[in-house]
C-alpha cells in the first residue's frame, strides 16, 4: 500500500492506495503545529489500524505540504512507522508538469499536485478550483502549460473575519439559505457565504476563459467544494480525490524513474 499525505493549512488528508491504484481509505485530521512527532506517529498508526492496515503493508509514501515546519516532522514519522523515507513534493521531483510561470519554485506543492491529477483525468484547457483555507484557481492552457493562479481568502477565512469584526453578526451554520435575498441575519449571511462565493467563482472562471481565448474544463476540489460549486451557474466537475490522485501519479512517476524511496 502507498500512503499519500496532503498537508494543508487547516487539514491533513491521508489516503491509502492499494495495488490496483484505487483508494483503500481516506481520512482528514486537523493540521497542528503544536503536535509533536510522537503524537502524529500515534495518530497515523491508529488511523491505519482502524482501516485494517498493518505497518508492514506500507510499501512507500509521498507527502505534499503547504506548511513547511511539518514536512520534516511527517518525514520522520513515516520513517518511524514504515522504515522508508517518503517522497516529498518539491524541487527535483518528477511531475511531468510544464510550468509557465515566472518562478516555478514559488508554485505551491498543492497546486502542482492538483494540476498533475487534473491533466491525467480531464481534457485541457483546465481551470482547477481548490476551496480550502485559501481559494485557488489554477489555469492550464490548451497545450498543457500551467499558466498561473488566482488566489483569494477562502470561504471560512472570509466568514471568520466578518464575524470577528462585526459585533451584531452571529456565527452561523454552513447551510443553504432559503433564498438569495435574506430576510433575517442568518439567511442573509448564508446567502453571502454560499451564493456570494459561487458567483465569484463563476465570474473568475469567465474572466480566465476570456484570457485563454477558449472554454475550459472546470474541476473543483477541497473541503468546501461540494457545498459551493453546486450553486455555480457554470458546469463544474467536483473531484474530492483530486490531490490524492495527483500524489499517487507523482509517486508512480518517480518510482518508475528509479528514485530511492
Amino acid at each position: 500500500m502507498i500512503l499519500a499525505i496532503d498537508i494543508g493549512n487547516t487539514n491533513i488528508v491521508l489516503g491509502g492506495f492499494g495495488g490496483d491504484g484505487e483508494i483503500a481509505f481516506l481520512t482528514r485530521i486537523s493540521t497542528s503545529l503544536d503536535k509533536t512527532e510522537a503524537e502524529y506517529a500515534v495518530l497515523i498508526k491508529n488511523i491505519l489500524e482502524l482501516n485494517g492496515v498493518g505497518l508492514a503493508q506500507i510499501d512507500g509514501s509521498i507527502v505534499s505540504s503547504v506548511v513547511p515546519p511539518l514536512i520534516n516532522i511527517m518525514s520522520r514519522v513515516m520513517i518511524q512507522l514504515s522504515g522508508k523515507a517518503p517522497l516529498i513534493v518539491g524541487p527535483g521531483i518528477k511531475t511531468g508538469l510544464n510550468i509557465g510561470v515566472g518562478d516555478p519554485a514559488e508554485l505551491g506543492s498543492d497546486l502542482v499536485v492538483g494540476a498533475v491529477a487534473a491533466m491525467a483525468k480531464y481534457p485541457c484547457p483546465l481551470i482547477i478550483l481548490d476551496l480550502g483555507t485559501a481559494t485557488t484557481i489554477s489555469v492550464i492552457d490548451p497545450s498543457g502549460i500551467f499558466r498561473g493562479v488566482i488566489i483569494y481568502p477562502g470561504v471560512m477565512v472570509s466568514f471568520d473575519a466578518l464575524t470577528a469584526r462585526t459585533a451584531q453578526l452571529p456565527r452561523i451554520s454552513f447551510d443553504e439559505p432559503r433564498s438569495v435575498i435574506g430576510t433575517n441575519s442568518v439567511d442573509s449571511m448564508q446567502s453571502g457565504l454560499i451564493y456570494g462565493n459561487a458567483a465569484m467563482l463563476d465570474g473568475l472562471i469567465e474572466r480566465a476563459e476570456q484570457e485563454l481565448g477558449c472554454r475550459a474544463t472546470v474541476v473543483a476540489t477541497g473541503g468546501l467544494a461540494s457545498k459551493i460549486v453546486r450553486h455555480c451557474k457554470r458546469e463544474i466537475v467536483c473531484d474530492d480525490n483530486l490531490l490524492l490522485d495527483g500524489l499517487r501519479i507523482i509517486y508512480e512517476k518517480n518510482k518508475k524513474g528509479g528514485r530511492n524511496q
